[in-house]
This record gives structure tokens, sequence and C-alpha cells, in this order.
């Protein structure tokens, strides 16, 4: 009797910028012959697998590369109600770069994870508006705006599920590859030397130099200099983000220990910040070191790759 190929699935785990990672992730798999059947994605991780399930990883990995700053900065749209950034600027550019589509029309079963604000509930996205799907998956608490979308209110689904295995499972895959790209955050205090932190000692020469600065400002991890660098007080910022990873630091490792992937990529991120979107490079690279280190464990789980 004729054994079929299992059916692959690759979770792209929740991260904000260490998301670029998942880059590298699949192309080093892809490399090796091993192509997923179904992704699935929570926040970061959900843009990411919605462009690669639409066949348009290379145009995103090109935009990825060029991004710096100033273009972040140049898509932030800031509001106090519901979240600092509205998004509309980011979303708009995303759904001119890659066209809309819906779920059911990717070339790959897709599907992220959202979290419904009002019941707490984890909501499983697997129809409908890729953007609309993505945009409520990463919409991460405090920063981006929650989703409105069939009567719920929609937030980032590394709440409840940073990993979706479970999601894998449910769409039906026999393997799962997941991406932890959060579990050497806890205890992580100083950033490395970075590009951000050196232009960021620059004076300020206008008014989107002076946003930029003071946008860099909130997510370094201390809000003003002190003497005495232990007992240095961090910024709102870096205090919400420093909870919110911790959190699914947590919640990651319950989720995986009742739900365990059959391997797990886990590439060292702690020193790209949340919102070093513009080191895509350096994330990217990294993933591609953590996918090469993984592939001895695939190969015995899938003999031929």
């Amino acid at each position: 009797m004729k054994r079929h190929r299992p059916v692959i699935g690759l979770a792209l785990g929740s991260g904000s910028a260490r998301g670029w990672a998942h880059i590298g992730v699949i192309r080093t798999l892809e490399s090796e012959g091993i192509v997923p059947d179904i992704v699935c994605g929570t926040s970061i991780g959900s843009l990411v697998g919605a462009v690669y399930a639409a066949g348009e990883l290379d145009a995103f990995e090109r935009w990825v590369g060029e991004l710096s700053w100033q273009d972040m900065v140049g898509m932030v749209d800031l509001k106090m109600d519901g979240g600092l950034i509205k998004g509309g600027k980011l979303f708009k550019l995303l759904s001119a770069q890659f066209a809309q589509r819906d779920i059911e029309q990717l070339g790959k079963p897709f599907a992220c994870v959202a979290t419904d604000l009002t019941g707490g509930r984890e909501i499983w996205l697997r129809e409908g508006s890729v953007l609309d799907a993505v945009r409520a998956s990463i919409a991460v608490p405090g920063l981006f705006s929650p989703s409105f979308q069939n009567g719920r209110m929609l937030v980032d689904g590394g709440l409840v599920n940073p990993v979706p295995v479970s999601l894998c499972r449910a769409m039906g895959a026999d393997i799962v590859i997941a991406v932890d790209l959060n579990w050497d955050l806890i205890g992580y205090r100083h950033r490395a030397p970075s590009e951000t932190t050196a232009v960021a000692e620059q004076k300020p020469a206008g008014v989107v130099d002076n946003i930029l600065s003071s946008l860099r400002s909130s997510f370094k991890m201390t809000s003003e200099p002190v003497d005495d660098p232990e007992h240095a007080m961090p910024s709102m910022l870096a205090v919400m983000a420093t909870s919110i990873n911790i959190m699914q630091v947590r919640i990651t490792q319950s989720r995986l220990a009742g739900e365990p992937a059959d391997v797990l990529i886990r590439p060292r991120l702690s020193h790209i910040g949340a919102m070093d979107f513009h080191r895509g490079e350096q994330a990217i690279a990294e993933g591609t070191r953590s996918a090469r280190h993984a592939l001895p464990g695939i190969r015995e789980i899938l003999p031929g790759t």
C-alpha cells in the first residue's frame, strides 16, 4: 500500500519586529525541499504567513530589506483611543503592495489567530479578507487599535496562542514545525548597540525627526539617563512591551507543553526590540541560522528531506 507524504504545517509565532526572522526560516526550509502544506500565524507571524501563502514572499522580503526608521514613522498615524497607532497608513501600504485577496484564494491553506477583547476567547480566522484577518491578529494591545469585525472587537492573537500549533493540527497537519520568537526575552535587560541607538543620539533637525526621536525614546529600556543603570526607570512603552513579552513567554510554555510541535525552531532575537522593523536583515539571518540548526531533527521525522 502506497504511503502518502505527511501533511506539513508551519506555525509562525508572534514577536513584533522579530517576526522578520520567519522569512529566513521559510527560505531555509524550502531550500532543503521542506515545503509546508498549511501555514498558520499569530500576530507578525500572520502577516509573514499570509504573504508566503499568497506567493508574494520575494517582493515582501525586498520591502522588509529596504525599511528604515523614517519609513516606519511615515506609516504611523498616532491616536489615543484604543491604541497609540491607528494603523490605517500601514495597512493601506500593505494593501497596495499585496493585492487584496480572500483567504480562500491563497495558494496554500492559511489561518491566523486573534483574541476577542470582550470575551477573551481565541478566534481562528480562516476565511474572508486576508488583510482584515492580519489586521486583527497583529493588533497589539495599547499599541495598535483593535479591529472590529462581525460584531467582535479583536486584538493580537498572541494574548491567547502565541505559537499556533493547535490551529495547524486542526487544519489537518500531521507534522507541525513551529517558530517561537520570544523564548529568550525574559531577563534580557540591556539591548545590544544598534543603528537605532546610534541614530537616536543625533540631534533632531525637524518635526519628523522629533517624532522619530520621541518614538525611539519611548521604546528604549530607560526613560532618562541615570547614574545607576541597575535602578533605571524604564519608559512607559518599555514596561508595556516587557510585560507583554513575559505574558507571551509564559503562555507559550503552557500551550506548547499541552500541544507540542514536532519541531520547534527558536531564533535568538532578544537583541532586537519590538519596534526594530528596520533590522530585517539581522532578523532574517538569525531565522536562517536557527532553521539550519533544526534541520537534523526535521529530517528524522521527514525521511527523504
